[in-house]
């Protein structure tokens, strides 16, 4: 296991990252720009981490077309499908 950041932290290298939820969803992957902030999650707020699974520095220089994650969505736990109703 890697070093985890929280929320808040300031994100230290593009990449793809490991999200660890308190505990109302599993794990699942997301690409953060450095020198963001690690968002905040729709529903257990603060209490989620976040572990680098692999750089992507190359993002860096298309940094003005990505769209920037400030808050994880909440899921519904009754859609497991993944698409909202």
């Amino acid at each position: 296991m890697g070093v985890r950041f929280t929320t808040g932290d300031k994100v230290p290298v593009t990449g793809l990252y490991l999200v660890h939820h308190a505990a109302h969803r599993l794990p699942h992957e997301a690409l953060l720009l450095r020198d963001e902030r690690f968002p905040r999650c729709g529903k257990c707020a603060d209490q989620v981490e976040f572990e680098l699974l692999r750089a992507v520095p190359a993002f860096d220089q298309h940094r003005d077309r990505i769209v920037k994650l400030y808050e994880l969505p909440a899921l519904e736990e009754d859609d497991a499908s993944g698409v909202a109703s």
